[in-house]
């Protein structure tokens, strides 16, 4: 019998796997920490299984023989060694840095809130009742416990009074918020499966707006007449963005529109000189290429980015467009961005929005990120398109959208009084009865916060600003003229349920009730409610991002341990805290992906010899000399990772819960605080995201 030709495919795979095995066990040379024998068994893992390649016999054969099975699980093996024997090593790093951070790290401005005093007092009293419970289960009396009556010592006595006061007093009101969260937790998971069975309909039937006329692909010179394009303002507001300036103005410079139907407002309101004349001397290299863009600059800087664009809007020119496509400083839209927008508008004259999604280049950078990337998508994905396709109403995003003026005059323009002056001017023109569509399809790049810092006060933003706006346009929706149905949406689901209930209920349930069942045990919440619930709503916010499934576990965890910060803003923001109208930028990287530099690098319209010439125009104008300053970094002070007390506070209290819940064998609600403390712990910490330490 002839033996079997070699399996080429087999040994491509080898050699790849044989890579990361050398990668994974082989030590570098000149690391003095690994031994000599532990070298010799890291290369002899990765011995080579000579073969020889020849690509027309690559399909051959398709088996893999039972020696090729063995070298498999051989090397699975060596992986799993070496995973194991780096987790002692990876736990020490971590407690190191823990005790470092502890010692050094600067302490988060919010210590000293009305929230953080309430919490550090419920830990006291968590550490308390807990030495009183332990008390207890050495003198026997959890298996027989006292009565006030038969007590002759002053411990005992006191112990049964506990029993009997939160027997009488303290269990039936605890158990009758947890009744209310858990109708509250149910009604919002109600809202997030109907939300998803509706992405899952769109899908299935393959539905999405129709445009009535689409523009050529190429050069919008030689296809249709340059008059079937709409005048189009594009505006860039900015504030100190050293990092992305330079991307954010070329990507908007080169996307696909006549040159004489385009005009772009660089909005800059730095207060940096030196940012100034960089993004000034950008401006005029675009305009040296033939580019319609302007640079405006506030003396200024009231109503933050609202009154950039209130600003913006007031100038006499904009009478002549139709239209306004509106990007942050981190947003990189693609060249066919407006191509693929702007034709919505023809035949819908009560369309004001055309909103696009967001993609993030940043998504794998870190866990932190990964998250995020979890939670913007069902954003997008679930919750814009389903409520665009049926309900023509979402929150704009703030970005990548396109406005028809009109709509935007109509409305009341663009208003001061929030931080989220784009919840704000969408709720108002909805109210006007303008319609708005959702395009999943349409994607345009950016970042997200890399570190906790930056996500933290980003969120407290996103989530103070709603309630600051549910409390002045309460009324204007009561008297608007929109339908009944309307205005129900409009309160119930997308300010009360969605804005409020959610922060309330996962912290008030997870964080504070959940602990304090393990102290009164009269008062119970089922295993449902603690697991199997949450891990449901976990699964179903995850679909949109099917790649995202093995952080299932962590997203569910790191949401209740966000639920404090959410908690507190939307605290602040209904009544008017002074934390409430804190604006402050989220800190970006200036990061873009290989095929947006590609694109930058295709689309510049500037030839070689004219690019000499420009270089020439700007040495004379002295910008040459502007350059240098990218590379400038101004003195300030080294950027540490902080500590978080609120966070801490609750990891203590969390892990002492779980204690408790020991003396009662109570198992999921162990695990569950257990986890959720360490969480808490860890984000406190400022372990979780970009380390600067």
């Amino acid at each position: 019998m002839s033996p079997p030709p070699p399996n080429y495919e087999f040994q491509e795979w080898w050699n790849k796997e044989r890579e990361k095995a050398y990668g994974l066990l082989a030590p570098p040379p000149d690391d003095p920490s690994i031994t000599s024998s532990a070298a010799a068994d890291a290369a002899w893992a990765a011995v080579e299984v000579h073969t020889p390649t020849t690509p027309g016999a690559a399909g051959k054969s398709r088996g893999r023989s039972p020696r090729q099975l063995s070298w498999l699980l051989f090397l699975r093996l060596h992986h799993s060694a070496a995973v194991l024997a780096s987790l002692p090593a990876r736990l020490l790093s971590l407690l190191l840095t823990a005790a470092r951070r502890i010692s050094s790290a600067p302490v988060s401005s919010s210590t000293d809130s009305r929230l953080y005093r309430v919490i550090r007092a419920f830990l006291v009293l968590a550490v308390l009742l807990l030495l009183l419970e332990l008390l207890a289960y050495f003198k026997g009396w959890h298996f027989s416990p006292p009565s006030y009556a038969s007590s002759a010592e002053a411990l005992e006595r006191l112990y049964a009074n506990w029993l009997y006061i939160r027997a009488q007093y303290l269990a039936p009101p605890v158990q009758a918020m947890a009744n209310v969260c858990i109708v509250l937790f149910l009604i919002q998971s109600v809202d997030r499966v109907v939300l998803m069975l509706g992405c899952i309909y769109i899908r299935l039937r393959g539905l999405k707006p129709v445009v009535a006329m689409e523009y050529e692909d190429g050069d919008v010179e030689g296809g249709q007449l340059v008059e079937n394009y709409p005048m189009v303002l594009v505006q860039i507001p900015m504030c100190n963005e050293r990092e992305v300036y330079q991307q954010s103005i070329a990507a908007v410079c080169i996307m696909d529109w006549p040159r004489e139907r385009m005009l772009i407002q660089v909005l800059d309101d730095s207060d940096d000189m030196d940012v100034q004349l960089l993004i000034k001397a950008e401006v005029q290299k675009w305009q040296q290429k033939g580019v319609r863009i302007l640079y405006r600059h506030r003396l200024i800087r009231t109503g933050y980015k609202a009154g950039n664009l209130n600003s913006a809007m007031s100038c006499d020119y904009v009478k002549d467009y139709e239209f306004v496509a509106i990007f942050d400083a981190d947003f990189q839209p693609t060249p066919d961005f407006l191509k693929k927008t702007i034709p919505h508008f023809k035949g819908n004259d009560d369309l004001a929005l055309v909103q696009a999604r967001w993609a993030f280049v940043n998504k794998d950078e870190n866990l932190l990120t990964r998250l995020q990337n979890i939670n913007l998508s069902f954003h997008f994905e679930v919750e814009q398109q389903v409520n665009g396709y049926f309900i023509n109403f979402f929150g704009f995003n703030g970005t990548a959208g396109v406005w028809r003026i009109k709509a935007l005059e109509e409305s009341g323009g663009w208003l001061e009084r929030t931080t989220v002056e784009d919840m704000d001017i969408a709720v108002r023109a909805h109210l006007c009865g303008w319609k708005f569509i959702f395009l999943n399809d349409v994607k345009c790049l950016c970042e997200v916060p890399e570190s906790y810092e930056a996500y933290k006060k980003q969120q407290h933003r996103w989530h103070s600003g709603p309630m600051q706006l549910f409390r002045l346009c309460f009324i204007d929706i009561l008297h608007s003229k929109v339908s009944l149905s309307k205005k129900a949406n409009l309160i119930f689901l997308f300010f009360l349920l969605r804005k409020l209930i959610l922060p309330f209920y996962s912290f008030t349930l997870f964080c504070i009730i959940l602990p304090l069942t393990m102290f009164l045990p009269e008062a119970q919440l089922p295993a449902w409610v603690v697991c199997y619930v949450p891990g449901i709503m976990s699964v179903v916010n995850i679909l949109p991002a099917p790649r995202s499934f093995p952080f299932v576990v962590p997203y569910l965890l790191f949401e209740n341990t966000m639920s404090v910060t959410k908690f507190n803003a939307m605290i602040s923001g209904l009544f008017k805290f002074g934390s409430s109208y804190e604006w402050i930028v989220t800190k970006k990287l200036g990061r873009s992906s290989e095929a947006d530099l590609v694109s930058f690098a295709e689309k510049d319209p500037q030839p070689q010899a004219e690019s000499r010439g420009l270089h020439r125009a700007s040495s004379d104008s002295g910008l040459s000399e502007l350059n240098k300053l990218e590379t400038i970094k101004k003195p300030g002070k080294i950027k540490r990772n902080h500590l978080y007390r609120k966070e801490l506070a609750l990891a203590f209290i969390l892990l002492t819960a779980s204690a408790r819940s020991l003396l009662s064998a109570q198992g999921i609600h162990f695990y569950f605080l257990l986890f959720q403390g360490i969480t808490f712990l860890v984000v406190g910490l400022d372990l979780i995201g970009e380390q600067v330490s």
